[in-house]
């Protein structure tokens, strides 16, 4: 057996990031020089069949025998291509299909005998996410001829059809089990030397963005006065910053937008998203502003005076500081994390992914890229007259704040 080429076989439900997944491995590959392809079974599905039939969910019921060999024969066509590459120039071939079955899974191991081959089972089960992930699915062609709501029954049904077959990965002699969202490893097992694996379970594990437009939302009348916390909107000046954040991101393409559940970023996003087209704003509640408790909607100067030993006590350390019946930094981070994590999985395919947060929240974005020591983190600088800019891969890592509206504003001042 040759073993300077590999199969890699992914399986899982569907809607849990195979696919993302597939081209994030094939550019990760091709990156290194090494001769990727993609295998993807709804490719053939779509091109043989009609849409109204692999629209609907009956096509994919176990009891369905004619779909089933139509699905099966499918699959051995991509496993005949996928050897037929290997043969020749290719050293990683992806196959990309389900794969629920251990049925399906034997099949695969038969026929593809000549190379190693590992299977990688891609597992989320996170119901914001695979609420919107299913959203997004029934927004392709496949979709077209159906309003959104059968769409989505129809989507609904086709993924418990799969759950009646489907087998986690245990008895296979090589594979990878992966929290998608997570890019965390839940366990792993190797009969046989894997070649290029290192390099492959790098891949797995690291959250890679190519351009992260991180912004704070515009200002606000708690701003202008100093205030923290609460939900007030935009002020004359936020409005203009936010329609020359607008102006500014106008030339690059920004599939979604994801902020807080608070309304400044909301307004701040809606400004970016009017300039765009098909721009999706995805609100996150694990973006909100640290929650200041009994402080809620108090400026400094009231803290202080009113309650000077919460002021003392946070002076001492903001970042642990918990403020009564609120949080702190410290507290924030998991969510933080969590839904850092949420929006690289819903935008995975896209080269910009835009956040646009609050000021407590953009420093913990920040400091999961930077790194800092978790007492410096709350006083990184986050100004609302510029945003960063973050490009964090394998191979780049840039960090720059960059403004957006000088010039916007001079030609305001000049009457344009």
């Amino acid at each position: 057996m040759s073993d300077d080429k590999l199969y890699i076989v992914l399986m899982g439900l569907p809607a849990r990031g195979k696919s993302t997944l597939a081209l994030r491995l094939l550019e990760a590959f091709r990156k290194d020089h090494i001769h990727t392809r993609i295998f993807n079974n709804g490719n053939l599905r779509r091109i043989y069949r009609p849409l109204a039939e692999t629209s609907c969910a009956e096509f994919y019921s176990p009891n369905n025998s004619n779909a089933v060999e139509l699905r099966n024969q499918f699959a051995r066509m991509h496993c005949e291509k996928a050897k037929a590459y290997l043969d020749n120039s290719g050293q990683v071939a992806i196959l990309d299909a389900t794969n629920a079955g251990r049925n399906r899974r034997e099949m695969l191991e038969k026929y593809l005998n000549n190379h190693p081959l590992l299977f990688i089972e891609c597992i989320n089960d996170d119901e914001d996410i695979l609420d919107l992930s299913i959203l997004e699915k029934t927004k392709l062609p496949e979709f077209k001829h159906l309003d959104g709501k059968t769409a989505k029954t129809e989507f609904l049904k086709r993924i418990d059809y799969y759950k009646m077959i489907y087998a986690p990965l245990k008895v296979e002699r090589n594979y990878v089990r992966l929290d998608s969202l997570q890019n965390k490893i839940l366990s792993e097992k190797h009969t046989d030397a894997i070649p290029l694996y290192a390099r492959l379970r790098d891949y797995l594990v690291t959250d890679e963005v190519k351009n992260l437009f991180l912004i704070r939302h515009t200002q606000t009348e708690y701003n202008i006065e100093d205030r923290i916390g609460g939900d007030p909107g935009l002020t004359k000046k936020g409005k203009e910053q936010a329609e020359a954040l607008g102006q500014f991101f106008a030339g690059r393409k920004i599939s979604y937008i994801f902020t807080s559940s608070l309304l400044r970023t909301k307004r701040t996003a809606e400004a970016i998203a009017a300039r765009q087209d098909a721009c999706r704003i995805i609100a996150l509640k694990e973006f909100n502003e640290i929650h200041a408790g009994v402080c809620e909607g108090m400026t400094y100067a009231e803290i202080e005076k009113e309650m000077p030993k919460v002021f003392r006590a946070r002076e001492t350390n903001k970042y642990a500081y918990v403020y009564p019946e609120g949080e702190s930094y410290a507290m924030m981070k998991p969510r933080i994390e969590e839904g850092i994590k949420k929006s690289f999985f819903l935008n995975r395919r896209a080269h910009n992914i835009m956040i646009v947060g609050h000021q407590a929240v953009n420093r913990l974005i920040l400091s999961h890229f930077l790194y800092r020591r978790e007492v410096d983190v709350p006083y990184i600088y986050i100004p609302q007259d510029r945003f960063y800019h973050i490009v964090s891969t394998q191979n780049k890592k840039l960090f720059e704040l960059k403004r957006y509206d000088k010039h916007f504003f001079k030609k305001t001042a000049q009457g344009g």
